[in-house]
């Protein structure tokens, strides 16, 4: 006998992948697993923190001593959010480092006017290389040209370049 009712019997056996694991030593929620481990450097305990979809943990630090003081103390909400928000600033800060050894800028005053010199480094994991680019006070785009990675940029390469007419370095 047949019904044109679907079949929910196996769903409820199917765990929710999306749904939070609050263990005492493993919370995963908010994009985020916090997990205790024991220290192999001394007899404590650590927590890393893994981003999902990231490979290395991006915070690993000590862990409390629960009351016995062998065992860790459990994971809490409190405490996850707290490690969720720490480890979430030390990304964000890393990422602002990254941006700064890649993106710089510098202006310098020429005879036209001021002239906003910035270095893009692109770093390709094969031929990375950088562009040099030039701006006028408008923000219009003067020049721009592919030159090498390595490239020591400062105020006096920045000046040689507007002065030899923006050839590549």
């Amino acid at each position: 006998m047949s019904t044109d009712f679907p079949d929910f019997s196996d769903e409820a056996a199917e765990p929710d992948n999306d749904a939070p694991i609050q263990e005492p030593r493993l919370w995963v929620g908010n994009g985020w697993t916090a997990r205790v481990i024991k220290n192999e450097e001394d007899e404590g305990w650590a927590v890393a923190m893994i981003k999902d979809g990231e490979p290395e943990p991006a915070l690993v630090g000590p862990w409390t001593m629960g009351r016995d003081k062998k065992n860790p103390k459990p994971l809490d909400v409190n405490a996850f959010n707290t490690l969720v928000k720490t480890a979430s600033e030390v990304l964000r800060r890393h990422e602002q480092q990254l941006h700064a050894q890649l993106h710089k800028n510098l202006f310098v005053a020429t005879d036209e006017g001021q002239v906003k010199v910035m270095f893009d480094i692109v770093p390709d994991e094969d031929h990375p290389y950088a562009e040099l680019s030039a701006y006028d006070a408008d923000g219009e785009q003067i020049a721009k040209v592919r030159t090498s990675a390595a490239f020591k940029f400062n105020a006096t390469s920045a000046a040689n370049w507007i002065e030899g007419g923006y050839r590549r370095p």
